[in-house]
């Protein structure tokens, strides 16, 4: 009996620590392809892309983790809650609050974004690149429900 434990857990475990590499592998794959998506689209010379990523990275990140913060806020009180109407208004006015504070870090996150790579690319290369990175979600999301529909 002991044994059988022992090996559920050991394969619990295994098939927890796949899981988590493959969902790791998959963003690595897909901020791959970002990459190259946008550099094409964009048309970057090497000079560019060599001063542009490392900006555009460091903003992606901090972008990322302003939006992961409020998602898990909302799913905790949502799951604290059981559901979404047992939230109480104290909590959604909070979640609401939150909510309007994070928007308004990405937008100036946003705007000094802007302001170091005005001094990289022309205007009209950040233009395309904020219709790039629609295009790439739309695209990705696209092939995403494409996979799930098969």
């Amino acid at each position: 009996m002991k044994n059988i434990i022992t090996f559920i857990c050991i394969s619990l475990f295994c098939i927890l620590s796949l899981s988590a590499q493959i969902r790791k592998g998959s963003r690595d794959k897909i901020k791959m392809l970002k990459i190259s998506y946008l550099t094409d689209r964009l048309k970057l010379t090497p000079d560019e892309a060599q001063k542009f990523w490392p900006v555009y990275n460091i903003h992606d990140k901090k972008k990322h983790e302003l939006k992961f913060k409020l998602r898990s806020e909302i799913k905790k009180a949502i799951k604290e809650n059981e559901n979404i109407n047992a939230v109480s208004e104290n909590d959604a006015e909070r979640l609401i609050s939150l909510k309007l504070t994070t928007e308004k870090k990405i937008y100036e996150l946003h705007e000094n974004f802007i302001t170091k790579i005005k001094k990289i690319l022309s205007y009209k290369k950040i233009i395309q690149l904020e219709l790039a990175e629609m295009e790439f979600g739309r695209k990705l999301l696209n092939r995403y429900r494409h996979k799930k529909g098969n």
